[in-house]
């Protein structure tokens, strides 16, 4: 057996071994797993699940989000903690998904990373979760 049928022999056992894991957090779009993520900051999964329920059925694009404003942004998330910043971060990367990327959440870790409020870890989360990139 070669190193690549070895290899490949190994990939089979551990993808049986350890299944594709489900995303903790719950979300209808790229957009709602960036701001999921986004919100997860300093929070459980669970309670981001909990807040997000109420929002996503309605507002679920950044066109939503940019018509809701960043008080009632707020008012939605308050639970989440930090919810002023977070607001801000979520209102103003909303407005640049629509403003530069014409509403859609950008495929790479260089874009991603400009929007305001997305650091390393939130990019890596949505580039694994979203587009199945490794992580990183």
């Amino acid at each position: 057996m070669n190193e690549i049928q070895r290899s490949k022999k190994i990939l089979k056992i551990l993808n049986k071994i350890y299944p594709k894991t489900p995303i903790p957090l719950k979300h209808k779009n790229l957009f709602t797993l960036l701001v999921s993520v986004a919100l997860s900051a300093q929070t459980t999964d669970v309670n981001v699940n909990k807040v997000t329920k109420k929002i996503y059925p309605k507002h679920n694009k950044p066109e939503h989000f940019i018509k809701l404003g960043r008080k009632k942004i707020e008012k939605l998330i308050k639970s989440t903690g930090f919810f002023k910043r977070k607001a801000k971060s979520l209102y103003l990367l909303s407005k640049q998904l629509v403003e530069k990327h014409n509403g859609k959440v950008p495929n790479n870790f260089e874009d991603l990373e400009k929007l305001h409020g997305v650091g390393h870890k939130t990019a890596s989360v949505v580039m694994s979760q979203g587009f199945g990139f490794p992580a990183c």
